[in-house]
């Protein structure tokens, strides 16, 4: 479901996207005719049905898509007819509820009505049931660009023969009637939409299928909607025990009590998959990218148990392994990391759900004006502490408050706006000059020999197209030959050179400043053309110093493993990484912080491996199954094809599956120093560490660093310098708390006598000429003490002149007169000192920043005496 390899997507959402280049020619298939289940996730792009989820019968964020394809095989009359039989004679769905529905033609695009279609669709049903729609309904696209073609879809119209009766359900199709649905699409996949808005036809005719797995249920098992199928029974009865709401399948239109709960519910059940099944695929819950959206979605599923089903603990990591029992047989990777997976989603609800805690506390100090919460306030509320809008307005209501909803959309939208046009990228047509024939029948398929050499001399250019984002102009090169590393399995790309002409006829050099692959098609990114684009030969050159260094980062990270593997457990599993000629980065799955001891043994044994010069042990194209046997380490949410490249650093030590670029003697890695580590998601770890001239350039700045303390500390020996200073530290910290002490006590003096009575409390207000808490907080409770039935408020301005406000209560008055120093303070600083704060009702402080409105927060706390 994680679209790890193809940079235009986070998500795979469509059962077509991860075969997208066999449909392009950029790569053969494996087999003319596939039949699969694809995972998908739309929530992000032009398919983003988040919002949609739980309001209605049939949106989904993670769903499942059942897909058969042809790639130059069958087309339009297998297609139908085989959709149809197993519609109707396999699944027994009843011939009078289904209606299909062809392309109408479109004259500006020189699409011409679909005949084929209806041809072959009138042999299996009347005419009466074929329906013709435009581009909007039967033109599938999978965006702006890329295959697509026709389609025919069939829906199904389950609604009760009395409704059938009165309405003909052709008149129903693609209307939104949430009772008469698509359930299968067949799309014909002739065309490739061009930047320019035209069509091109494609190598070959194929076929592109697609049917919802839950809308199929659905329609099977003859439910109300795709909620209210066995699909999803298991995670609603178990949510219903813990909230003691019976789920229904209500929905918006009903006046059942019941809406809002059974709303809650489909969120809740609907989410855990999607962040369940990503963080199984390899994608963890982060701050951006990808990851911010699998939190996003996981919030959202937190925000409806906590508000709506009044659930204030964490309840999905309790659900996940339900989740992952109902799938095992289908998707087996969820049930093998359930412990994983499920640890991962208590720490994110655990911290979520502090952090709608803190909401809850921003909401009870939020300051109003005119009794209506401001449309900004409220979503900072929603973009800062996740709380909905609806969540907003019910706690508003409570308080008698309105919410500005106009203004809050305003935000929003803003905040939509800010993040499309930071994404907005123009990619061209590509050029094409040449075509790269390869043995395995891909047109576009490109020889990568950067294995082997760092160099070539006769490539050529088969391609090239113009990019453009954020108002800056690159280009994409693809070459039927190159030296030159794509970006992938946490390795950077390759930099380098690509040199047009002869030197007869004047060479000119175009940089190349990165290599990236879609798929499988590798392209060079270049800041300007060559004049000679269209030259017979390129020379290449890959950046040599650079690759050299990334490759010992890369085979420090299979002997970093393997050792987190001896030292920690074989529970250790590879999580992510990033490696460039700088540094490595290795995340893996673990619980705790590692030890000091733990990280000198990883350290240790890494380097010995390294000072045993171990050969590395490559073996390219290796069947899967001989890998598996020979115990290569393989992760979890990778793709493995039938072939696979295997590099060893000792049987007996490090064996994985790995596409990358490796040192060819661990000796040249020369060194290995683990910089840090730390945790960076619930039961995910981080190493950060250099090798070679980075091992080479940390360690002389720690020795420079040491040089220059101890020519601060004026001392050869480091150790005894230290301790000196902290001692001599301890000796002034001292003097200065008897002086501070001495101050406050000649304070007290002379507070004794400023005690004044309002309405028989003993009251002191002053700001204070010493700014130490510790010594303001034992002078307001020591004088408490001494008077009784007395309330004390002192000011005091710190020594980087911010205000702070102290007030301490007698208990009495705290029970008698009901006087909480907590609110008192927490108010004062909001209105006159432009910050906060709290405490207990019988001592509490605040601060801020507004230094002139110390004397009125000080003053103000008579307001509180009556």
């Amino acid at each position: 479901m994680v679209a790890k390899s193809d940079p235009t997507l986070m998500f795979i959402n469509s059962g077509m996207a991860p075969l997208k280049d066999f449909f392009l020619g950029n790569q053969a298939p494996p087999s003319k005719r596939i039949a699969d289940t694809q995972k998908c996730l739309r929530v992000s792009g032009k398919h983003n049905d988040l919002e949609d989820v739980g309001m209605d019968g049939y949106h989904h964020t993670m769903f499942e898509m059942l897909g058969n394809w042809s790639f130059g095989d069958y087309f339009k009359n297998e297609a139908l007819s085989w959709s149809w039989e197993l519609l109707t004679d396999i699944y027994k769905i009843p011939k009078d509820r289904l209606y299909v529905s062809i392309f109408e033609g479109n004259e500006a695009e020189g699409v011409p009505f679909d005949q084929e279609a209806f041809d072959v669709w009138r042999t299996m049903l009347p005419e009466d049931r074929i329906l013709k729609f435009g581009k909007k309904e039967n033109f599938w696209e999978m965006g702006d660009q890329g295959p697509c073609g026709p389609c025919s879809e069939i829906h199904v119209d389950l609604r009760s023969d009395a409704e059938r009766a009165k309405t003909d359900g052709r008149d129903l199709v693609n209307a939104d009637d949430p009772n008469v649905i698509e359930v299968w699409n067949n799309v014909f996949m002739q065309f490739n939409r061009k930047a320019d808005g035209s069509l091109e036809e494609l190598p070959a005719k194929s076929v592109d299928t697609g049917m919802g797995f839950e809308r199929l249920c659905r329609a099977v098992q003859g439910a109300r909607s795709n909620y209210d199928t066995d699909l999803w029974k298991p995670l609603f009865d178990f949510l219903g025990k813990l909230s003691g709401h019976r789920y229904q399948d209500v929905y918006p239109g009903s006046d059942s009590p019941a809406l809002r709960t059974d709303i809650a519910m489909r969120v809740v059940a609907d989410h855990l998959r999607a962040v369940s099944f990503a963080i199984a695929d390899g994608q963890m819950p982060d701050n951006g990218g990808a990851g911010y959206v699998i939190r996003r979605i996981l919030r959202r599923a937190v925000r409806y148990y906590y508000s709506v089903l009044n659930i204030k603990e964490p309840v999905m990591y309790r659900m996940a392994p339900i989740l992952a029992e109902e799938f095992h047989d289908v998707f087996p990777e969820l049930k093998a990391q359930i412990d994983f997976v499920s640890k991962v989603i208590l720490e994110e609800e655990k911290g979520f759900l502090r952090t709608l805690e803190s909401g809850l506390k921003r909401f009870e100090n939020i300051e109003v004006q005119g009794k209506t919460v401001g449309g900004a306030q409220a979503f900072e509320l929603y973009d800062t502490f996740g709380f909905p809008y609806d969540l907003t307005a019910l706690l508003a209501k409570e308080k008698g408050w309105d919410v500005d909803e106009a203004g809050f959309k305003v935000a929003l939208q803003g905040q939509k706006d800010r993040s499309r046009k930071d994404a907005v990228k123009q990619v061209g047509d590509w050029m094409v000059l040449r075509d790269s024939p390869s043995e395995g029948g891909g047109r576009g398929e490109v020889e990568f020999v950067g294995y082997d050499q760092l160099e070539t001399r006769k490539s050529q250019v088969t391609k090239y197209r113009a990019v453009t984002a954020k108002g800056e102009v690159q280009y994409q090169i693809v070459l039927n030959r190159t030296p030159f590393y794509p970006e992938g399995g946490g390795q950077v790309g390759d930099t380098g050179w690509m040199i047009f002409g002869s030197e007869g006829t004047g060479q000119e050099r175009v940089r190349v400043l990165d290599t990236k692959k879609e798929n499988t098609l590798i392209y060079h990114i270049v800041e300007k053309l060559p004049e000679q684009i269209d030259d017979d030969t390129v020379r290449c050159e890959v950046d040599e110093p650079k690759r050299r260094l990334t490759e010992a980062n890369h085979s420090a990270t299979h002997l970093l493993h393997a050792a987190l593997r001896s030292v920690l457990g074989t529970h250790v599993q590879q999580k992510g990484s990033y490696l460039n000629e700088e540094t490595l980065r290795f995340d893996f799955q673990h619980f705790q912080k590692l030890s000091d001891a733990e990280l000198a043994e990883i350290e240790r044994i890494v380097n010995q491996k390294i000072r045993e010069n171990i050969a590395l042990e490559e073996a390219r194209n290796l069947p899967i199954e001989e890998a598996q046997k020979a115990g290569a380490m393989m992760l979890f949410g990778e793709k493995y094809g039938e072939s696979v490249r295997m590099i060893t650093f000792d049987p007996n030590y490090s064996r994985e599956l790995c596409g990358g670029c490796h040192v060819q003697r661990t000796g040249q890695i020369g060194y290995f120093k683990i910089t840090s580590e730390a945790a960076i998601a619930a039961g995910v770890r981080r190493i950060e560490a250099v090798t070679a001239k980075g091992a080479e350039q940390y360690v002389s700045g720690l020795e420079n660093e040491i040089a220059s303390i101890k020519n601060v500390l004026k001392a050869k020996d480091l150790t005894k310098g230290i301790v000196a200073l902290q001692e001599e530290n301890k000796q002034l910290q001292k003097a200065l708390e008897r002086m501070v002490q001495e101050q406050a006590n000649g304070l007290r003096e002379g507070l004794r006598s400023k005690f004044v009575t309002l309405n028989g409390v003993k009251y002191l207000a002053e700001i204070l000429p010493i700014s130490d808490a510790a010594a303001v907080k034992n002078l307001a409770v020591e004088l408490e003490r001494e008077a009784g039935n007395a309330v004390i408020v002192f000011g005091a301005i710190s020594a980087d002149g911010k205000p702070s406000l102290s007030v301490k209560i007698s208990d009495n008055l705290v029970k008698e007169k009901g006087l909480n120093a907590g609110t008192i303070v927490r108010e004062l600083a909001q209105k006159f000192l432009k910050g906060g704060g709290g405490g207990q009702p019988g001592f509490a402080t605040a601060g801020g920043t507004e230094v002139e409105g110390l004397k009125y927060a000080v003053e103000g706390v008579k307001g509180y005496l009556g």
